[in-house]
């Protein structure tokens, strides 16, 4: 079986998250998360959950630059990958992009953008999805 024929069921699964930010919210205690949670930590209540989308927005909680990258990420090098903190709550790790690494502090502004994630050979399956650009305009750290 070829990495691609596993790969197309996984990456299938993972569009409305990829695509559109897909989370979820606990019905009780109103905690969001990502990606989607059947069962929340919080309260530990089964059923509650539901999906919501997430606004995109949000800002560093943390960053390193990449320079020795894994397998299929060699032609980006070096590169930005941080820990992001969404207004909604939720902390996920997404490449930052658009931007001049020394742009990118902890608390600076970013905002998701829609990109190529990965490409499977010349005619493979590629794969899309989110990755965040800091926000233009804005030159100061966001305080807590």
């Amino acid at each position: 079986m070829s990495s691609m024929t596993v790969g197309l069921p996984l990456t299938w699964r993972r569009i409305p998250e990829r695509y559109n930010l897909i989370g979820s919210e606990c019905e009780i205690c109103h905690t969001k998360y990502f990606p989607v949670r059947r069962i929340c930590p919080q309260c530990r209540r089964k059923g509650k959950m539901k999906e919501v989308k997430l606004s995109g927005k949000g800002k560093v909680y943390s960053y390193t630059r990449i320079y020795a990258p894994p397998s299929g990420f060699e032609l980006d090098a070096p590169y930005m990958i941080a820990i992001i903190e969404l207004e909604e709550g939720p902390r996920l790790t997404a490449q930052v992009e658009d931007c001049n690494a020394r742009d990118v502090k902890i608390g600076t502004p970013v905002e998701m953008i829609f990109r190529k994630i990965q490409e499977d050979g010349k005619e493979g399956l590629i794969h899309y999805g989110f990755k965040f650009k800091t926000v233009s305009g804005t030159s100061h750290i966001l305080q807590e």
